[in-house]
């Protein structure tokens, strides 16, 4: 573990919310990417012509997924998203007291996280094999099921798996990859985790935005 990783947890734990990468090169939210390189614009390209920071950045992201100092997801707007262990546990807290662990899940959601509490972490091809979710006729219900799970930070990504001839995303399920912290949102007060977010995210975060429209969907 190098610089770029001790530098990468602290740029995460000082944000609260970052992404990897940043959303059509701008700046806010704030990304990984910028915070590595502050004047550069990055290019998605993966041939001879790409920027050796992508593909840096990108094994950085895994390197960090499996650490346990940080927790990673595909939370915001689908995007590679890192927490800080506080700002994650807070939020869970709040998501948890908006609803009970399963309300307004819908069926494929609830038998991928039911899998997912059986066995973790789980490469995309199995949970899709395991669900009954595989072949292009099913991938918009994966996706809708997953992005409720990310959503709600039921699930967390937890490296990669070589099951292709491209790495799958590893997921496992929050409760049983971070125990501690799933343990701990259920005893801290709703106030406490309301004055965590509040420290960590400014008023007009768009993290904090995002935050907010879960969480009225669940009250609704």
């Amino acid at each position: 573990m190098g610089v770029e990783f001790k530098r990468a947890i602290r740029f995460i734990e000082s944000h609260g919310i970052i992404l990897v990468f940043p959303i059509n090169n701008r700046r806010e939210p704030s990304s990984l990417w910028y915070q590595f390189f502050p004047r550069t614009e990055m290019r998605w390209e993966w041939d001879e012509t790409g920027q050796d920071g992508v593909a840096a950045l990108w094994h950085l992201r895994t390197e960090l997924s499996v650490s346990s100092r940080v927790v990673y997801t595909k939370w915001y707007r689908g995007r590679a998203t890192f927490f800080s262990k506080s700002v994650f546990t807070a939020m869970l807290t709040l998501l948890r007291s908006s609803s009970s662990t399963r309300t307004g899940l819908g069926e494929d959601a609830s038998r991928i996280l039911e899998i997912l509490r059986s066995d973790s972490p789980l490469s995309t091809k199995v949970i899709k094999q395991l669900s009954d979710l595989q072949g292009r006729f099913h991938e918009a219900s994966y996706q809708r099921a997953m992005k409720e799970l990310w959503n709600r930070l039921f699930i967390v990504a937890f490296g990669e798996v070589e099951d292709s001839s491209f790495p799958s995303l590893a997921v496992g399920a929050t409760n049983l990859l971070f125990e501690e912290l799933w343990d701990e949102s259920r005893g801290l007060s709703q106030a406490k985790a309301e004055e965590i977010i509040t420290r960590a995210l400014p008023a007009k975060s768009p993290f904090l935005k995002y935050f907010s429209g879960i969480r009225k969907g669940l009250e609704l």
